[in-house]
């Protein structure tokens, strides 16, 4: 993270207007919406719906896993997302076949070191990486083991109002991704949850912090 410059926000799993718009007039940065198997899974007509009624600058993203890269193109460019999430096994190679920009999905496990997660980070070179233990499973991973890396870095992972400040104090990452702790049921977003994240954030990457 550029010093001086705030912590960004990403709402992922939306799966219906009032929560976009809750979330939007709440100041996020980018709202995720997931096109693959999950609680939270949205068609592309319903996104597209969501989206055309969106303001101007605020990013939309796409979550994907090991989906063809036809597909994708197309989804994306149905629905008018800025920006494709992965989530599989995708190599670099396939990413450089997308139409959009690209953040791809690390996966942090508990075998894991300093080592071999700058190892996993330095095949997608030139991508935004996400770091994430699960698929929506809602884990935190050990935050010690991206300390040392340097590039930006979105964070995700059982991420909360609570302990959000814990992450930005030790990595001030790019950007901070949550879906299921500011929920009060799955897809179904809370208000309160998602202010009190947007504040813990603000306050704990603002200069001086």
């Amino acid at each position: 993270m550029v010093r001086g410059e705030m912590t960004k926000i990403k709402i992922c799993g939306i799966t219906n207007f009032d929560d976009a718009k809750t979330v939007v007039d709440l100041g996020v940065d980018a709202l995720g919406f997931v096109f693959v198997s999950s609680q939270r899974v949205i068609s592309p007509e319903r996104a597209r719906r969501i989206i055309e009624q969106l303001p101007p600058f605020v990013t939309t993203v796409g979550v994907f896993m090991d989906e063809t890269l036809d597909r994708v193109n197309q989804i994306a460019d149905y629905t008018g997302i800025d920006i494709v999430q992965l989530h599989g096994d995708e190599p670099s190679e396939y990413c450089c076949g997308l139409k959009k920009k690209v953040i791809k999905r690390i996966s942090v496990n508990d075998h894991d070191t300093k080592e071999t997660l700058s190892s996993k980070i330095q095949k997608y070179l030139g991508i935004t990486c996400l770091l994430d233990p699960g698929t929506g499973s809602g884990d935190v991973f050990d935050w010690h083991l991206a300390r040392e890396v340097k590039v930006p870095l979105i964070v995700a992972g059982g991420l909360t109002p609570d302990n959000v400040r814990g992450v930005i104090r030790l990595l001030k990452p790019y950007a901070v991704d949550v879906a299921s702790g500011v929920e009060s049921s799955p897809g179904k977003k809370q208000r309160d949850k998602v202010e009190a994240f947007i504040r813990e954030v603000r306050l704990w990457s603002s200069p001086g912090y």
